[in-house]
């Protein structure tokens, strides 16, 4: 497990993904975004497909890998529509994915539908070197249906499995972190994200047992941690 009270700014910006998910505004905040990643270090920035191409530009030569946010943000398409968008994700200079599961599906009892869409996730993505997650969003599921998710991205061989899309009615809770934690094991990576916008909220959600922590709060969070180890 990291050790939050060791752990430098430079490691913390290794585990952000840096986000930028509005469907609104000009090219500046993207252009921000991809700066801002460059300086931290930050391990990818998080957008949607539209913004993959331009982001790839931004950031060639750097170590930030640009993420594609696929069947955003309700998982709703069909699973032909999904494993285009990924697809073109990949083709467009995305070196990560993360995907909405198809949550109805789910509660449907269509357990089938979901571990193929998963499963075409982590064979694309394994294909072409691609980091995949699948988004469960939490707010929608009992614990029973986060649980068995987890079982079916273990199944499907995805790398991460990740909170929230934060457009839901709730984001990422340490709770929930620590059950997805529980599920899948020590290797797999779990992803924080949704709400998460201070250092403090950071650092509840890797003890719970994240890996990743996708956030809009990045540069404020390390700055934080900067500033509380000059201090100590």
């Amino acid at each position: 497990m990291i050790d939050v009270d060791t752990i430098t700014p430079q490691e913390l910006a290794g585990m952000i993904d840096h986000t930028f998910l509005k469907a609104y505004g000009g090219p500046e905040p993207i252009e921000k975004l991809c700066a801002e990643a460059r300086e931290y270090g930050f391990a990818m920035v998080a957008v949607n497909p539209a913004e993959v191409e331009r982001c790839a530009e931004l950031l060639r030569g750097s170590k930030t890998r640009v993420g594609a946010a696929v069947g955003f943000p309700l998982g709703q398409m069909t699973s032909a529509a999904k494993a285009f968008e990924i697809r073109d994700a990949i083709e467009r200079g995305a070196g990560e994915v993360d995907m909405v599961q198809n949550v109805r599906a789910l509660q449907s009892g269509n357990e089938a539908l979901v571990l193929a869409e998963l499963e075409d996730l982590a064979k694309t993505c394994r294909e072409h070197g691609v980091i995949s997650k699948v988004i469960l969003e939490t707010c929608y599921l009992t614990d029973e249906q986060k649980v068995r998710t987890c079982e079916l991205a273990v199944k499907a061989g995805v790398d991460f499995v990740k909170t929230s899309t934060g457009f839901g009615t709730g984001g990422a809770t340490a709770a929930d972190v620590a059950l997805m934690r529980r599920t899948v094991g020590p290797a797999m990576g779990v992803k924080a994200a949704g709400g998460i916008r201070t250092l403090d909220a950071a650092f509840d959600m890797i003890r719970a047992g994240a890996t990743r922590i996708g956030t809009s709060a990045g540069v404020a969070i390390v700055e934080a941690l900067a500033e509380r180890r000059r201090n100590s």
